[in-house]
Order: C-alpha cells, then structure tokens, then sequence
C-alpha cells in the first residue's frame, strides 16, 4: 500500500507534474535528457540538483523509479501509486 499523503504532495508541484509527464512518454530517461526536456519543451529555468529534489519527493512517494545502468542513473515512471490511490479512495 502507498502512502497517500506522499503521493498528493508529490502531485501539489507543477515541476514534478511536468516531470512525470515526461516519463510516462518515455520508457526510461537519464537525469540530463530529462532536465534537457524540461528546458527545451517547458522553457524551465531549473538545474538539474532542483530536478534531483523534486525526484526525490516523486521516488519517495513511489511514482518514480530509478536505476544504475553504468555510469547513468535511469529514471522510470510507475503509475502503480496512482492506481492504488484511485482505488483506495474514490469509489
């Protein structure tokens, strides 16, 4: 079970909401093509140490995933969470 309080904080932010957008149209993004993304697409003033945050809330609250594949840190979005909050919640 996750933890909804965690999830609806994670969802409060604009940058995050942009954020998850961006990894669910992509299978799997590094941390630079994403802050890459964010700049281009979004025109968003951000670093990637802020992008770094903001995944931390969102891996806190179990909506993204990440993993080392060599030197890189693969970013992956996982909607699980959001189904689990539907369900428990909304009826």
């Amino acid at each position: 079970m996750w933890d909804k309080d965690a999830i609806f904080k994670a969802l409060s932010d604009s940058t995050r909401r942009l954020i998850l957008n961006e990894l669910s149209e992509s299978n799997e993004l590094t941390l630079y093509e994403l802050t890459a993304r964010l700049i281009m697409k979004h025109n968003l003033t951000i670093s990637r140490q802020a992008i770094a945050k903001h995944l931390s809330v969102l891996e806190d609250a179990g909506l993204v995933k990440s993993q080392r594949k060599g030197k890189y840190r693969v970013l992956r979005f996982n909607n699980e969470p959001l189904k689990d909050l539907r369900k428990g919640w909304i009826k």
